[in-house]
């Protein structure tokens, strides 16, 4: 069975934890509409911010994505992969076998966190593609609260989001879609934008998925 970004169904009431828990399930990860063979634009930006091997970096949404085994490989010693689905990141575990040591998983809601509360602050905060999921702005400021928490002064943020001219869905869910003017905005002055640019994502199945990448450091 193979999933598109737009195959899955929604009801009027959703338990997300459901629903991402199903998709994870239904489909390897190599069929996942959001799947990326290389990570290479979150790991350039990861480079670019020149922190040690020991840095803590914090891979929220991180799904099933290889990007935290190519870290693994990169050396990197103080990984965190959160996600919603358990299932998600059990299937990185399994890739990891041994190596599954190296990274602390936490099953966690990013807009309503009990587990992230208690994490230690970070070096990076990265997101490749959750933001965009949180429509309503209680949810938006959870995020936000909690990203801000958990940054340290001197650390960054990595987020790469559906850009304005994006897709309008991902697995069924509505986007909220966004421009690097506009994280500035939700992150506020403390943060000082370092790079941002396009990157055109193909998906699995030839669409073509416009994101921003942008990188901010926090000054204050």
């Amino acid at each position: 069975m193979t999933t598109k970004e737009n195959d899955c169904t929604i009801p009027e009431s959703i338990n997300y934890k459901d629903h991402w828990n199903a998709a994870y399930t239904k489909n390897t990860t190599e069929k996942l509409g959001w799947y990326e063979e290389s990570s290479k634009e979150t790991i350039e930006l990861i480079k670019e911010t020149k922190v040690e091997k020991d840095a803590r970096i914090l891979n929220v949404g991180a799904g099933s994505s290889l990007l935290i085994d190519e870290l693994v490989q990169e050396g990197y010693l103080q990984l965190i992969a959160n996600d919603l689905s358990e299932k998600a990141l059990n299937d990185i575990k399994e890739r990891l076998k041994e190596d599954a040591s190296k990274v602390d998983f936490i099953v966690d809601d990013l807009v309503n966190p009990t587990a992230l509360n208690d994490v230690d602050k970070v070096d990076v905060w990265n997101d490749r593609a959750v933001l965009h999921f949180f429509l309503k702005e209680e949810e938006q400021q959870a995020y936000f609260n909690l990203l801000k928490k958990l940054v340290k002064v001197g650390g960054y943020v990595i987020i790469a989001v559906f850009a304005t001219d994006g897709a309008e869905k991902c697995c069924g869910l509505n986007l909220q879609r966004y421009n690097t003017e506009m994280l500035q905005e939700k992150l506020g002055a403390n943060f000082s934008l370092e790079k941002s640019f396009n990157h055109t994502f193909v998906n699995p199945y030839g669409g073509e998925r416009p994101y921003v990448y942008s990188l901010f450091k926090r000054r204050k």
